[in-house]
């Protein structure tokens, strides 16, 4: 599991740091995960799992096993959760902008 931590880390174009806050947890643990120091807790593996990361959920089966390779990282969030994240990413932009005029 440690390879694919951090080929997912990799992916989403994120550090140590960043990857550790974004999920809650300290920099340390990311770093023994990835080396193999210490297997992250099921508790570790349901946050990064529930976390909205930009690329979307992460497939706990594909972190766990491996199972469906690559392609397989992300799951695809549902239409109307994937629609409520497009506006309120829209609302978020300046109040001139034209996304949010429109």
């Amino acid at each position: 599991m440690n390879e694919r931590l951090k080929k997912l880390r990799k992916s989403l174009d994120l550090t140590q740091q960043e990857f550790a806050d974004k999920i809650g947890i300290a920099r340390g643990n990311i770093g023994a995960y990835e080396v193999g120091k210490n297997a992250p807790s099921d508790a570790v593996i349901s946050l990064i799992c529930k976390t909205d990361f930009s690329r979307g959920r992460v497939n706990e089966k594909w972190l766990r096993t491996g199972e469906g390779g690559d392609d397989n990282m992300f799951i695809e969030a549902p239409r109307d959760e994937q629609i409520s994240k497009f506006v309120g990413e829209l609302l978020k932009e300046e109040e001139d902008s034209f996304k949010k005029r429109f």
